[in-house]
């Protein structure tokens, strides 16, 4: 994979490349991890430049065989410690969330790119948004307590109120709390999230 000429390459390209049309063979495995936090790291070190990280980002996508860098002629694979991107900043305009990632793909939570619990290597149910060529993110600590704090509670047929907040015209559930925990407001974070 010839870094320096992809780098020419996508200096004149604003978006992201059409990684979902390319089928080259599977090149192998390539020595790249990211990691939970989101950082990539390169033989065991992270990367040092950051142009570099943000160019393969580009690339990447989710193949049967896992996680794959993926041009025109080559495919490999990398690993993954749990999802990809991480969700860093949230903002709400438009009737709709709007998520940023740590490498600024702009992703409107709606029914295309819906908000999702899944299990972390370490077994916790943590929050995450579809990004693009089945790529998550997950939701960053601090942006999840965000959307927390905006949510609004609607009682089940349980009697749990369900906790959660409306995008795009979409109801997105973040968790549960009991009745009595949700009569006095419900600021605090839901049971079945974080």
């Amino acid at each position: 994979m010839n870094i320096d000429r992809l780098l020419q390459q996508r200096q004149s390209v604003a978006t992201i490349p059409p990684v979902d049309q390319w089928q080259p063979a599977l090149s192998g495995d390539i020595n790249i991890v990211i990691q939970a936090d989101g950082t990539w790291l390169h033989e065991g070190q992270p990367f040092a430049r950051p142009d570099v990280v943000r160019l393969l980002s580009s690339l990447l996508r989710h193949d049967p065989e896992g996680y794959c860098l993926v041009t025109p002629v080559e495919r490999w694979c990398l690993q993954v410690d749990d999802l990809p991107f991480v969700a860093v900043e949230a903002d709400f305009h438009d009737d709709a969330w709007w998520f940023t990632t740590q490498f600024e793909d702009v992703v409107r939570l709606d029914a295309t790119h819906p908000l999702a619990f899944s299990e972390t290597p370490g077994g916790e149910m943590l929050p995450e948004i579809a990004v693009r060529y089945g790529l998550s993110a997950r939701l960053h600590r601090h942006v999840f307590y965000q959307l927390v704090d905006a949510a609004s509670m609607k009682t089940l047929a349980n009697g749990q109120c369900e906790v959660g907040v409306w995008s795009a015209g979409e109801w997105f559930p973040l968790g549960c709390v009991d009745a009595e925990d949700g009569a006095g407001g419900g600021n605090g974070a839901p049971s079945e999230a974080l």
